[in-house]
């Protein structure tokens, strides 16, 4: 293409021609990605989006089994209900803030130029929480809270990061399996969370049995190091997330820099070779993010209720998730499950602490972990919203027998087997369910600019869900019959939500987005001159492009 002499169509032309190609550019770059295959890139980004995931949960988790630790420490063997639920509900809250400032500024500033910020602010808080302490004027309940409150900040924006970035990278046919992979970490942080509180009690059982009760100082050793392990996967996955490039989508629909984004799919993907000067630098006119569009976007019913859907399934899938998953040592004490029973002793103090742990185990592997996976075999097959569906409807079953047969149950050796058999059940079909499609509905189903943001509040509604849950355990005394109940008629809502969802499985995340494709790039933000020349040679594996040489005079 070239410009050369006197100008020979109007400036309305060249845009429009203009527009036309660099349309074409972007449909060409984004079918590079959604058609390109698996590669180590995926794996790496897997890894290291991963890890973030695994020390979110042991973070969030582990502090299940340090509050029966602390109360040895600190409380003189007792605790409060609401001090406990302080502990708990804390990160929840953080988890919310961080949501929504994080979805945001992904969207804003970008994804790269965030991630790893979320992951120093958690590695720093969780540290701080190991090295708290307890003075006349502060209290160590009090400083932990606060610190929690810090790290769950953290934590709330490597979920919108996180999810994002694996959606923008991943092909169309692996895409719900990748954030599968992604999010399924958390299974292994809680399990690790539940190992590593063992294995500690365990180097210090000597310590322990020989200090009187309620055996203070060994123990305060045990929840601070159980505490500070969160800090190590975070700091091996740090580098990693500093350095992982920005998605081409992010460059091409919100930088509207068609241009960069291709190079950067060929530094990626490594399955493009072109050569483009300056020309095509210049910003494309695109839809911008505004609070005039977000408006006009999420005022459309099409678009609003997706947005509903995702927002409410996620408060209600965590209602119940958090609800369990921060209070099964409460549940497994409550119906006796514990073969010690407890006395003012330290051997006592050992026992309940480690079979504690090894409770936390037998939950983690008989019903979280293989839920993920199961899910991951299902998700780009089966698809996200019948197993949302699926797994809404089979929850609401399990906690309506649960409850009101809870009585029966506990009554018997038997009954709470079977008791503890259905809640690892309930378990299973959390993550074969709403706990993994929440996560992932939101990262596909809106627009690049604002992607990241509606996956935090999609988010920060659940994280409501979870602190209205730590709230509901200390408002209903920690009656777990009670708490069922309320949790069936919950997952009922949930399966009313979900309709209103789209099914997302092997379309373009332009596709789910519900926004005309053709025509959306509408021109340069910087006329051309009449000395401009444009080269332009697109050469893609796999992909036909009609720019293959460009060359056309005005």
């Amino acid at each position: 293409m070239a410009f050369n002499g006197n100008r020979l169509a109007s400036e309305d032309d060249c845009d429009r021609d203009m527009a036309s190609i660099l349309n074409e550019r972007r449909r060409v770059a984004l079918a590079e990605m959604d058609n390109a295959p698996f590669s180590w890139f995926h794996v790496k980004l897997c890894t290291v989006a991963g890890i973030g995931f695994f020390t979110d949960a042991y973070d969030i988790f582990a502090i299940d089994i340090a509050v029966n630790m602390l109360k040895f420490t600190y409380e003189d063997g007792y605790i409060s209900p609401w001090k406990s639920t302080g502990l708990k509900v804390a990160s929840a809250i953080g988890n919310l803030v961080g949501q929504l400032i994080f979805g945001w500024l992904a969207d804003f500033y970008g994804r790269k130029r965030m991630y790893g910020i979320e992951l120093m602010i958690m590695i720093t808080a969780t540290f701080c929480q190991a090295m708290s302490g307890q003075a006349p004027a502060v209290g160590i309940i009090g400083v932990l809270i606060f610190w929690r409150f810090i790290m769950g900040v953290g934590i709330g924006g490597d979920y919108p990061l996180s999810a994002i970035i694996a959606s923008e990278f991943a092909a169309t046919k692996i895409r719900g399996r990748l954030m599968t992979v992604v999010f399924a970490c958390q299974g292994w942080g809680q399990l690790t969370s539940a190992i590593v509180s063992i294995i500690v009690l365990s180097a210090f059982k000597d310590a322990i049995l020989s200090a009187p009760y309620p055996a203070s100082t060994p123990i305060d050793y045990c929840w601070r190091i159980l505490i500070g392990f969160g800090c190590i996967p975070g700091v091996i996955a740090l580098y990693f997330r500093l350095t992982i490039p920005e998605t081409p989508r992010f460059t091409m629909d919100i930088e509207r820099n068609v241009s960069q984004a291709s190079k950067d799919i060929h530094a990626v993907l490594g399955t493009t070779t072109y050569v483009v000067d300056k020309a095509l630098t210049e910003h494309a006119k695109a839809p911008r993010a505004s609070r005039a569009d977000f408006i006009a976007y999420f005022s459309q019913w099409k678009n609003l209720k997706v947005i509903i859907g995702t927002a409410y399934s996620w408060f209600a899938l965590d209602i119940a998730f958090y609800g369990l998953g921060l209070n099964s040592s409460i549940i497994l004490s409550a119906i006796h499950f514990s073969p010690y029973e407890p006395t003012s002793t330290s051997r006592s103090v050992f026992e309940g602490l480690r079979n504690n742990g090894i409770g936390n185990l037998i939950l983690s592997v008989a019903g979280l972990i293989p839920g993920y996976w199961v899910s991951f075999l299902f998700i780009d097959t089966w698809g996200r919203k019948p197993i949302q569906l699926m797994g809404f409807i089979i929850l609401t079953i399990l906690f309506l027998v649960m409850g009101f047969c809870y009585d029966v149950f506990v009554a018997s050796e038997s009954g709470r087997h079977v008791f503890v058999f259905l809640y690892c059940l309930a378990n299973f079909f959390q993550n074969f369910g709403p706990n993994t499609t929440t996560f992932i509905i939101p990262g596909e189903a809106f627009p690049t600019r604002y992607r990241s943001t509606a996956h935090g509040i999609s988010a920060a509604f659940g994280k409501l869900g979870a602190v209205v849950a730590q709230l509901a355990w200390g408002g209903t005394g920690g009656s777990v019959k009670l708490i069922m109940q309320i949790f069936a008629f919950i997952m009922l809502t949930g399966v009313l939500s979900t309709l209103l969802l789209p099914e997302t499985k092997q379309r373009s995340l332009e596709d789910i987005s519900n926004e005309e494709q053709r025509g959306y790039i509408t021109g340069m933000c910087h006329s051309l001159t009449s000395q401009t020349r444009l080269t332009l040679y697109i050469p893609f594996s796999g992909v036909v492009d009609p720019l293959r040489e460009v060359s056309r005079r005005w």
